[in-house]
């Protein structure tokens, strides 16, 4: 009788720690699969994803800059949400040299180069100079956008 009662136990021990592993993709891998999606312009699919990943870690930098960046690149621009992702993911990490040089180039797409400029100064000075990758990348953009806008 004991033993029936500690084999049935175990089995139910077993069966409550199933229930509590998680089933689901954790962020890092919804962000991975954001990434493929994005690489393939499948913006609703990286919309999902990442989407997905900001519920499960709100305050993930990476995470709010990337769905910015997604509302901002997808066929029909969303750039009150492109701002609002970026605004976040600056607030979470106001060094975040991606979201600094992606909210410049949104900032460009609204007609703001004022704007955008603010950020190739931040840029500068996270960076330390004018080499790094992103602030060459958001100075090219605004030098592209006034010679299109003289």
């Amino acid at each position: 009788m004991i033993k029936t009662l500690i084999a049935c136990l175990a089995l139910l021990a077993g069966a409550a720690f199933a229930a509590d592993t998680p089933s689901g993709p954790t962020a890092s891998e919804r962000m991975a699969t954001a990434r493929k999606a994005i690489d393939a312009k499948d913006w609703n699919k990286a919309l999902f994803e990442l989407s997905q990943a900001a519920r499960e870690e709100p305050r993930n930098a990476d995470v709010h800059n990337l769905l910015g960046y997604t509302y901002r690149k997808k066929a029909t621009p969303d750039l009150p949400k492109a701002f609002e992702e970026y605004n976040t993911a600056l607030k979470l990490n106001p060094k975040h040299k991606g979201a600094h040089e992606y909210i410049g180039e949104a900032y460009l797409m609204d007609k703001k180069p004022a704007e955008a400029e603010k950020h190739l100064a931040a840029l500068e000075q996270i960076c330390g100079n004018k080499t790094c990758e992103e602030y060459e990348d958001l100075a090219k953009a605004i030098a592209d956008y006034k010679d299109k806008n003289k």
